[in-house]
């Protein structure tokens, strides 16, 4: 084993009695939820800058302030459902993959700042998905 091994093992076997795990989901909450707002309320200008018609803007909208809601009622639960916790963790590894593939197939026609902002919100998405998987892991 190496010494980066031992050290990343020693980190995510602490426990801490879910804080980090609460705090990432929080994250992703504020994150989800300003994003969300943002698609919802600037849907009609946005296509000119980043490519997607209004209508999937204002549905991924709609989608995220219901993802953050939920994340808000998960992080703030006595016991976290490990269920639940692997669903979100599962989704967003997925939703930053899917957003790596999108940006790659050219689907909706991503202008250059959409490409951009696609590809750095799925590279935030994968930082959350992991800070949540290792507060998974300290969850005892």
């Amino acid at each position: 084993m190496t010494t980066l091994t031992r050290t990343f093992a020693r980190f995510t076997a602490t426990a801490d009695g879910g804080r980090l795990l609460r705090l990432a989901l929080r994250c992703d909450a504020a994150a989800s939820g300003a994003l969300g707002a943002l698609a919802l309320a600037a849907a009609p200008r946005l296509p000119v800058l980043l490519g997607p018609p209004a209508a999937v803007l204002l549905g991924v909208g709609a989608f995220l302030l219901g993802y953050a809601v939920a994340l808000v009622v998960l992080a703030a639960a006595p016991t976290m459902p490990r269920a639940a916790v692997w669903t979100v963790v599962i989704g967003n590894a997925l939703w930053a993959a899917g957003s790596v593939a999108a940006t790659a197939a050219g689907w909706h026609a991503l202008t250059g700042l959409g490409a951009v902002v696609v590809l750095a919100q799925a590279l935030a998405v994968a930082v959350v998905a992991d800070l949540q998987w290792v507060g998974l892991r300290r969850l005892r």
